[in-house]
């Protein structure tokens, strides 16, 4: 309903690049609010001082949640990187391929213009956020999928913090099903204390990489683990009635 609402105003903002600012607070704004909607527990607990922009987030994979909840949790003028399909889905789909930055892993022109917009991103003092698992795991809460690359070699170009996110319940409140499933469950965001990339080389990443990997799976939590099934209140099907047949 919040975005739904604002709908008109987000078309008109992302049509100019010198309102998107103004457009991602309106963002931050209904993700806030269809947070809230739901009526579930939220805790946002920052492990270290706030690093000032421009850093670089990665943040774990699980659920359809975790970008509103990204949106509730960091401040500023952020930018995210997400997969190219993002900019097809009705409705915000165009606004996100506007104002955000889309990238289709399987076309090596698609991928290198998105770095540009991600250096760019840096290089203007805001900060981003990049999923490194690069899609959501099979097993979200649970066991991360291998990194890309991408992410950490931005932060050592750049020479800007790396902030690793751990979102521990996401998968149970509106896990990645066909269809749409929504399951009352508290919602947990770990914005860790940052990584330093100053002076580091691109054969530091894969230390980095297993550095980060360790951090966000440390916070996972153990009961939270597993997809919650379907809703058992669905009417079941009685079963056939087996009719003698007419002597």
């Amino acid at each position: 309903m919040p975005f739904v609402v604002t709908y008109p105003l987000q078309v008109l903002l992302s049509r100019q690049p010198r309102w998107h600012r103004h457009l991602h607070a309106l963002n931050r704004w209904w993700s806030i609010l269809f947070i809230r909607m739901w009526g579930v527990p939220v805790r946002v607990e920052w492990r270290g001082p706030r690093p000032p922009a421009p850093v670089v987030y990665v943040p774990n994979h699980s659920s359809y949640i975790d970008i509103p909840l990204l949106f509730k949790a960091i401040p500023g003028h952020l930018n995210i990187m997400g997969k190219s399909s993002l900019a097809k889905t009705p409705l915000w789909g165009p606004i996100f391929g506007r104002v955000y930055i889309t990238v289709d892993r399987g076309n090596a022109v698609a991928r290198g213009r998105s770095l540009v917009q991600a250096r760019q991103t840096l290089a203007a003092g805001r900060s981003l956020i990049i999923f490194p698992e690069g899609a959501i795991a099979p097993k979200p809460g649970e066991e991360l999928l291998p990194f890309k690359d991408g992410p950490f070699q931005l932060a050592v170009a750049a020479g800007v913090p790396l902030v690793p996110v751990t979102m521990t319940h996401n998968h149970r409140f509106m896990p990645d099903v066909k269809g749409l499933r929504v399951r009352f469950s508290k919602l947990r965001i770990v914005l860790h204390e940052a990584i330093p990339t100053a002076g580091l080389t691109a054969a530091d990443i894969p230390a980095l990489k297993e550095r980060v990997g360790r951090i966000i799976a440390g916070e996972f939590d153990p009961t939270a683990a597993g997809i919650p099934g379907p809703s058992t209140l669905r009417p079941q099907t009685a079963p056939p009635v087996n009719v003698p047949a007419a002597s």
